[in-house]
């Protein structure tokens, strides 16, 4: 029998480990922290878990200027900051009818009023900035909806009620309801901006069927629509800044010249003209 040296062993361990580590890392090299493909990854792997405050931020650097992103980017950053503005905005409108509903006790639901609706016009205000480079596209091209199908769920939430009704919850359930209401406002957004208003079952086989992307006026018609509804964050009742109320309604008149003449394009325009007179536009 040969004699067993434990070098030799050792030896053969080492080179066994070795090899695959190399093996397990001979994948493409990660991108440079910073770049615009380390902020692309970045913005898909945050978006996937739902973490859709870091995919904004990583988005934005995505927008800020013309890489090979920007492109896609942009959409994606409109579906996601629209989606966020109304799940805030939804959330504040309940805390709103729960202050009037607990005539006892309306102090923490004016407070969250306002606060949610910071936020949301804080969404909005980002909504607005990529729309208004967003406009300067090739109005003819389809538009790409260059990411995976988001999560949440389309249905109401019943805890919203609860709230309306003048419930003060706990604050770590207002917490799981914000983030409801949030992944509910980037789903529906998401179906309103693939021309399938809160239908997911056709929203999601357009995901399904490969990249996806939808016609241009359909998808300009979604973020009018959403400008406009944002627009309504900045009334006299509400946030109260005609300034940007005028603003957000002057943009989504101008992106509507861009979008062929109908029925719904004529009422939309119509709400938007009232909500510049001071009404409410619904």
């Amino acid at each position: 029998m040969p004699h067993k040296d434990p070098l030799i062993f050792c030896l053969i361990g080492l080179i066994s480990t070795l090899l695959i580590a190399a093996s397990c890392t001979s994948g493409p090299p990660a991108a440079k922290m910073g770049t615009p493909p380390f902020y692309w990854q970045a913005a898909k792997e945050t978006w996937a878990t739902a973490d859709y405050i870091k995919a904004a931020d990583h988005l934005e650097q995505l927008c800020k200027g013309q890489n090979e992103f920007t492109e896609r980017a942009q959409p994606w950053r409109l579906v996601l900051t629209g989606g966020m503005a109304k799940g805030y905005m939804e959330l504040a409108n309940a805390f709103e009818a729960g202050g009037r509903a607990n005539q006892f006790n309306p102090t923490p639901f004016r407070r969250n009023t306002g606060d949610l609706r910071t936020l949301a016009a804080r969404r909005a205000l980002q909504f607005a900035e990529t729309f208004l480079a967003f406009s300067k596209h090739d109005h003819t091209k389809p538009i790409p909806l260059a990411f995976s199908f988001p999560t949440g769920s389309a249905a109401p939430i019943a805890d919203l009620g609860k709230i309306g009704d003048g419930a003060l919850l706990p604050p770590a359930k207002v917490e799981v309801i914000q983030r409801q209401v949030v992944e509910r406002g980037v789903l529906r957004a998401t179906t309103a901006a693939a021309g399938a208003l809160d239908d997911v079952a056709k929203t999601r086989a357009v995901f399904q069927a490969g990249e996806a992307q939808v016609p241009h006026d359909t998808f300009a018609l979604a973020m009018v629509m959403m400008l406009h509804e944002q627009a309504q964050l900045f009334s006299r009742d509400k946030l109260d800044m005609p300034e940007r109320l005028k603003l957000f309604c002057d943009q989504a008149l101008e992106a509507l010249k861009h979008v062929p003449e109908t029925k719904e394009t004529k009422e939309l325009a119509a709400k938007i003209q009232k909500t510049l007179k001071g009404g409410k536009g619904k």
